[in-house]
């Protein structure tokens, strides 16, 4: 690259701190709205940006890409998650495309812990009675949720998240057993003591909590599908704080109000910010914001990474974080 200040269209408000560094670095286009770009407005801005730094609610598809003209050279996306970005026909058109990985391991990792002691201890049911002023006192038989320690935990995704997820568990005296495309080497199965099943079928119809912490690919969308969910114990809950994609939403929420699973708290949903109504009907369901990443000091890492790939990038260097389309 040239030079030459690079142009940089951000299309989602940034924290300040991020928004005020790239200003310093770059000639940067930031937004007075925290609104998502219209599919419009987003190609216009593919079309007039060196660098363009979306988020996981910009959806850069195929067609989108064949907008962009030549201008466009790198996509420096804020989040670790790629699945909303079309990398091979990026790369295919010499559009290189960076993330921000491992800046939110652990803040999801303690989220993943909150929903699972929030939906066994059924905390919001308690929450709610105290905020309508509907407690009328302690009785030995309210409330009765189940204990954690002791419970068998199966982590569905063994990455950095996973592996996070599993240190804390076992702090709790959770038994750590998990299913990864690829089986983690001795020595950290040893370091978490966690047991590794081949069959996810066979690991989930043994589960009493279920965590999902893979990535959404084509290979996992609907992992989790009504046959699988079925093998569950009646007793067990499932927690997810990944993708929304990888269970099915509606034989999952079918399962919830039959009894047939225990209860679900879910930060993330198949169909984005349009949650299945029937879910919000469901006292033994735990529903968030996507609140899985929501710290201060993890976006404003997040920030400190893209400026990192940008600036890299505008010394004529490969970015850090380079996503490759087999990673996908």
């Amino acid at each position: 690259m040239s030079r030459e200040r690079l142009s940089v269209v951000v299309t989602r408000r940034l924290p300040e701190v991020v928004e005020t560094r790239m200003t310093e670095l770059f000639d940067v286009e930031l937004r007075d709205s925290d609104a998502p770009l219209s599919r419009d407005e987003l190609a216009s801005a593919m079309r007039r940006a060196d660098v363009l730094v979306p988020t996981i609610t910009d959806i850069i598809d195929q067609g989108l890409l064949a907008q962009a003209g030549d201008k466009l050279k790198l996509i420096a996306n804020y989040g670790a998650g790629i699945d909303h970005i079309d990398v091979a026909t990026a790369r295919q058109r010499g559009i290189l495309v960076s993330n921000t990985p491992g800046v939110v391991t652990e803040d999801t990792a303690d989220m993943t812990m909150a929903l699972i002691l929030a939906v066994t201890r059924r905390i919001p049911e308690g929450l709610a009675v105290m905020q309508a002023g509907e407690w009328t006192g302690w009785t030995p038989t309210a409330f009765l949720g189940g204990r954690v320690g002791g419970r068998r935990l199966g982590i569905l995704g063994m990455g950095r998240i996973g592996q996070a997820v599993a240190r804390r568990a076992r702090a709790f005296g959770m038994q750590i057993h998990y299913h990864n495309r690829k089986r983690l080497r001795p020595e950290i199965e040893e370091e978490l003591e966690a047991t590794y099943w081949d069959s996810l079928d066979q690991m989930v119809s043994r589960m009493d909590v279920i965590s999902v912490n893979c990535p959404h690919t084509p290979s996992t969308f609907h992992l989790l599908n009504a046959r699988r969910l079925k093998l569950m114990k009646p007793s067990a809950v499932i927690v997810n704080t990944s993708r929304g994609e990888v269970i099915d939403e509606n034989a999952l929420t079918r399962m919830l109000r039959a009894g047939e699973i225990a209860g679900a708290g879910l930060d993330v949903f198949e169909r984005g910010k349009e949650i299945n109504p029937r879910l919000r009907e469901l006292t033994n369901v735990v529903l968030l914001p996507h609140m899985g990443s929501a710290t201060r000091e993890g976006r404003a890492e997040m920030g400190e990474k893209v400026i990192i790939n940008i600036k890299t990038f505008a010394d004529g260097h490969r970015p850090p974080d380079l996503v490759v389309p087999s990673m996908v």
